[in-house]
């Protein structure tokens, strides 16, 4: 459990949108201070997913971000109804996709010293909205075949991202235009 060295809260703005359902999905994270500052953003595009499985991964992200950055009191702003209240424990999780991210989300939630989430009207989530938007026009620029053997074919695209290993996992500086379950061959280079 991290040490918690903040008591300010934090005001989480999250989003998560798919172009189709399912269909290419992204989320978002806008990082606020109790007083509306913004301490920092986070977008990811996720693949082809749903756009309630992409409002959950928009929940852990910002959760992992608060424990990761050791603060222990948090108010997530989500414009998700079915979000909010199946975290709230008013709406029952009935889809398979959501179970195991309802699990973790609320597992997540636990550690926290304070937690609360609310549900706000979507034309007031504009920020977030905004910033999954981008990520899926920026998904759509980037070459779209990526080939998944374990040699790359001569006919196979490279894609080249930055990322940074935070917390158990690498954080992509880029989305790339990955589909749910695809394999993709991963060479790492250290910086010196």
């Amino acid at each position: 459990m991290p040490t918690r060295t903040s008591s300010g809260t934090i005001v989480m703005r999250i989003d998560g949108g798919s172009r189709g359902n399912p269909g290419p999905a992204a989320y978002a994270v806008v990082v606020e201070s109790a007083d509306g500052a913004r301490l920092d953003t986070l977008s990811k595009f996720l693949g082809e997913t749903t756009n309630n499985v992409a409002e959950y991964e928009a929940l852990l992200a910002g959760l992992n971000y608060a424990l990761g950055h050791q603060r222990s009191r948090v108010k997530v702003i989500s414009d998700s109804e079915l979000l909010v209240r199946q975290m709230q424990g008013r709406y029952k999780v009935k889809s398979a996709d959501l179970k195991p991210l309802f699990q973790q989300a609320q597992e997540m939630a636990r550690k926290l010293e304070v937690f609360s989430i609310e549900h706000i009207r979507r034309e007031q989530n504009r920020e977030a909205d905004r910033l999954v938007n981008e990520a899926l026009d920026a998904s759509e620029s980037l070459p779209t075949k990526v080939h998944s053997n374990r040699r790359p074919a001569p006919s196979a695209q490279s894609l080249r991202v930055k990322a940074r290993y935070f917390q158990g996992s690498l954080q992509l500086q880029t989305p790339l235009p990955l589909r749910e379950g695809e394999e993709v061959e991963v060479e790492i280079h250290r910086e010196s």
